[in-house]
């Protein structure tokens, strides 16, 4: 059985999210979908748990951060080439908040926000950088 990752958020509107989320290319799994929380799928192995704030607050006693001022974690997927991060983008703009043009030659993302200030990253990352290791995947490189 492969590893799977359940991201969880929480959201101040789940349709909307919801919404959002389909508009850049997840699918919706209607089996773990209600009126609290919304897995949403982007592959086999990653899914995202949209939760409502009530629902979020069930499952920890630390507090949100607000992700319109402050960011708790940047999620960075990885893209086919750089044509698949541009369309992803291309559907967050329609929907979304994105990013600059992140340019490092082997290297290449954007970044969007989802509508509650959550950060994604879609990047493509040549085979031949990763095969030259850490130094080569420096932002500065």
């Amino acid at each position: 059985m492969s590893q799977m990752i359940f991201i969880n958020l929480p959201v101040a509107d789940l349709e909307r999210s919801m919404t959002f989320y389909e508009a850049i290319g997840f699918t919706k799994d209607t089996r773990f979908t209600n009126h609290l929380a919304a897995s949403m799928v982007l592959s086999e192995e990653i899914r995202v748990m949209l939760l409502t704030h009530e629902f979020w607050s069930s499952f920890t006693d630390r507090r949100r951060v607000n992700p319109e001022t402050e960011a708790q974690v940047l999620l960075c997927i990885n893209r086919v080439d750089r044509e698949a991060v541009d369309a992803i983008i291309a559907a967050a703009v329609a929907a979304g908040d994105p990013c600059p043009v992140q340019d490092h030659g082997s290297m290449y993302g954007r970044s969007f926000s989802d509508p509650d200030g959550h950060i994604w990253e879609p990047m493509w990352m040549s085979t031949e950088t990763v095969d030259k290791g850490p130094a080569e995947m420096s932002h500065a490189g």
